[in-house]
């Protein structure tokens, strides 16, 4: 008797537990559905900032080569010699 009755009750409350385990699968699926588009969106911006990090990498190459080529020419012209300033302080 001991036995059926055991065996009621783990029936009961197989037939219990069945609306509770699908409420909590379909929470389960919706916070997954969320974080997957969360995720996307989060890949789309990586993708989006990895093109503009290309971007500024060329042009702060660019910017560098152009700096290097100004500061070579500028080189020459700030050679004066000393005397030829001097001839033009005395005439």
């Amino acid at each position: 008797m001991m036995r059926k009755n055991t065996w009621a009750i783990f029936a009961v409350a197989a037939v219990l537990s069945l609306p509770l385990t699908a409420c909590k699968d379909t929470k389960t699926l919706q916070e997954n559905e969320q974080l997957k588009a969360q995720v996307a969106e989060l890949q789309k911006d990586n993708g989006q900032l990895g093109n503009d990090l290309e971007t500024m990498t060329a042009a702060r190459d660019a910017l560098k080569q152009e700096n290097e080529k100004l500061k070579a020419e500028m080189k020459p012209r700030k050679k004066h010699s000393k005397a030829a300033s001097r001839k033009h302080r005395r005439t």
